[in-house]
């Protein structure tokens, strides 16, 4: 039996396929194509449906952070101008309120000083029309001694004696004019 088998083999050509095997390796990478598209293909589907929805929500996440950091930064720059806008705002009345400030001290420094200018002129008037009354008695006193020592009579009488100061003095005055 050997032998016919070998007779068998012999007697195919190498080139000529064997149809019994070409059969049969349809048969199996047919089932091999229904196992891939049944089992294989299914999981890959999801996976990459899963794997595109990942993408697609990391995009839409990605798209509302860099929204939301938009929004931010919007804002930030807003208050941000507001902050320069009341800081120079804060500048300007506190510049006012100096000027204010300055010109109030300068309107009491003046007030004052002319308080105690019209004051010590008060004082001074003051001071002088009692040092000229006192001036005045004592040169009539000396007057009315002096002459009685001239005349050599005594000017006891007050009466005299004053209208004899008094016309004395307006003659010093008269002549010191």
């Amino acid at each position: 039996m050997d032998t016919t088998l070998l007779a068998a083999e012999e007697a195919h050509n190498p080139l000529l396929p064997i149809w019994s095997e070409v059969i049969l390796a349809l048969i199996v990478f047919a089932i091999v194509v229904v196992a891939v598209w049944k089992f294989v293909v299914p999981n890959f589907e999801k996976a990459y449906a899963a794997r595109t929805a990942a993408i697609e929500g990391g995009i839409e996440e990605a798209g509302k952070a860099q929204a939301e950091a938009k929004a931010a930064l919007e804002q930030y720059t807003a208050q941000l101008s507001e902050a320069r806008h009341e800081a120079a705002r804060i500048r300007e009345e506190a510049k006012e309120q100096g000027v204010q400030i300055i010109a109030e001290l300068r309107a009491q420094a003046q007030a004052e000083s002319e308080r105690i200018t019209s004051t010590a002129h008060t004082q001074v008037e003051a001071e002088r029309a009692q040092v000229l009354a006192q001036l005045k008695s004592e040169v009539g006193a000396m007057a009315t001694q002096l002459a009685g020592r001239i005349v050599g009579e005594s000017l006891d009488d007050e009466a005299r004696q004053r209208r004899t100061v008094e016309r004395f003095i307006s003659e010093l005055e008269e002549s010191a004019n």
